[in-house]
């Protein structure tokens, strides 16, 4: 029963700990690039609408990588761009038109019927999908990203950590008490 305990102690530490480590980087992350965290070179990006289900679901992130060349877009792609309005939509490719130097792109969300009203220039995408999504993790991120949020998710695992500590030394204490009154009896018997 003992070595049950340790083991669930041991993996509740660590749990608690990665937990930890998780907001923390979430938070700084999101904090330093302006909004948005990034992992090793992509971007995770929120989705906040239901355009593109059921390629992902409303609530999601993906990642995406930054276009560095913008003249290598096909159709089918799934790219994120930035609207005239300053908003930033991640859509897929349904045409690209080429008109001397510049290109546009025909954007559709998979769950639209039909096209985007405006075609998009090609210096105004700043990202393609990556094929990497996990669903419902985008409510966390926003919230993560509020300073309610912030406060929570750094305070409380800090908080269950501490107190956990306290928790472990208390019980180490009385462990080592044990051994020591039962060694006190055996040296006056």
């Amino acid at each position: 029963m003992k070595k049950v305990m340790k083991i669930c102690s041991n993996v509740l530490t660590a749990l608690l700990f990665m937990v930890f480590l998780f907001m923390v980087f979430v938070v700084i992350s999101s904090k330093s690039s302006g909004g948005e965290p990034q992992f090793l070179g992509y971007q995770l990006k929120t989705v906040l609408s239901g355009s593109m289900e059921p390629t992902f679901k409303t609530g999601s992130v993906i990642a995406v990588k930054p276009v560095e060349d913008t003249s290598t877009f096909k159709k089918g792609e799934v790219v994120t761009f930035l609207q005239q309005d300053n908003t930033i939509v991640t859509h897929r490719i349904m045409d690209v038109i080429k008109n001397g130097d510049n290109t546009m792109i025909q954007t559709k969300g998979d769950n639209n019927e039909d096209v985007d009203t405006q075609p998009v220039l090609a210096q105004n995408v700043i990202a393609k999908y990556t094929g990497y999504s996990i669903p419902y993790l985008g409510y966390f991120i926003d919230f993560a990203k509020s300073n309610k949020g912030t406060a929570i998710l750094l305070i409380v695992p800090g908080i269950l950590l501490i107190f956990y500590s306290i928790y472990t030394i208390i019980t180490a204490l009385r462990e080592i008490d044990k051994g020591q009154i039962a060694s006190d009896t055996k040296k006056t018997a």
